[in-house]
């Protein structure tokens, strides 16, 4: 017997699995006692048999499985449509960025926080997917609430894309460099990826991916110990990015504490089902790189009134 765990809408579930007596299908009906998800709208993303999915009668031992390896499972309930478009109550706490601000000055310079970036610069491997462009600037993008809402339930990644993303990413590609910068495993940044289409798409590339290892902690007076995004990291490793030429978006502000001069917090998306057809964050925001391309030093401006950008300008 083997432990396999079963990473879905947020959560991950344990399932035992005797190798050599049990089927997908016996695999599929073990997530439904734990989940309630019928096998017929499981879609588990990385259990491959030479690379493509197994067919129900396959033993799970034929699949080479390690222990404690996490299965990124897609499906719905099918208990209601309102189960399926429901935030979950178990959503972390989200800092009021506003409680934050008056910080920002002191956490940015402080000595302490300056040396765990150096640290990440020398220690953290960063592999490239494809080659930085001279002349351009840099896109750093969040996955989670940004991209791709996490937490709801689908039967497809399509179904929780952020609407327009891959004409958003093909706009930006013509000034910016992409990365993703996402606050979990580099595992399932590359899942993702491959699930949204993102990494072998034909009208752009993404530079490279950055984890949860490249961030560093932080301590603020209110709420303690965090974890940020750290734009320092790239800009040590890599000398063509610079304070002067990135952009991050995210949709929590704290994660760009470090560099406050350089973020974007771009409004969350969530409730798939319920939003797709009026959110138009990212369509709107490839207007607005598209305008502060030409723009010498981009961390000059004022970010948080980028939706007044086009229409009053501003320094």
């Amino acid at each position: 017997m083997k432990a396999l765990t079963v990473k879905w809408s947020g959560k991950e579930y344990e399932v035992e699995v005797d190798e050599e007596n049990m089927t997908v299908k016996d695999f599929k009906d073990a997530i439904e006692k734990q989940t309630g998800v019928r096998p017929l709208r499981q879609k588990l993303l990385n259990l491959k048999l030479k690379g493509k999915l197994p067919d129900d009668e396959t033993k799970m031992g034929a699949l080479g499985l390690r222990p404690g390896t996490k299965i990124m499972m897609i499906g719905s309930l099918e208990s209601s449509v309102a189960e399926a478009q429901r935030i979950p109550e178990n959503l972390p706490p989200v800092i009021n960025d506003l409680d934050i601000e008056e910080e920002e000055v002191a956490i940015e310079n402080r000595s302490e926080y300056l040396q765990k970036v150096e640290k990440r610069v020398k220690e953290y491997k960063v592999k490239m997917l494809n080659c930085m462009r001279p002349g351009k600037k840099l896109l750093v993008l969040d996955i989670d609430y940004t991209l791709f809402d996490h937490r709801s339930t689908a039967e497809t990644g399509a179904e929780l894309m952020r609407p327009y993303l891959h004409e958003f990413l093909t706009s930006a590609y013509k000034d910016y460099d992409i990365v993703i910068w996402s606050a979990t495993s580099m595992k399932w940044i590359v899942e993702k990826m491959k699930l949204l289409g993102v990494s072998n798409h034909p009208d752009y590339k993404i530079a490279f991916y950055l984890d949860s290892l490249a961030m560093i902690t932080i301590e603020t007076q209110k709420y303690g110990v965090i974890e940020v995004k750290p734009l320092g990291v790239v800009w040590g490793k890599y000398e063509h990015y610079t304070q002067q030429n990135t952009i991050m978006f995210d949709d929590l502000r704290r994660n760009f504490l470090m560099n406050p001069q350089n973020g974007l917090k771009i409004r969350p998306f969530r409730q798939a089902h319920l939003n797709r057809s009026t959110d138009r964050e990212l369509l709107r925001l490839s207007h607005y790189l598209e305008d502060i391309a030409s723009v010498e030093d981009i961390s000059a401006l004022n970010h948080s009134k980028w939706e007044h950008y086009r229409k009053e300008g501003y320094n």
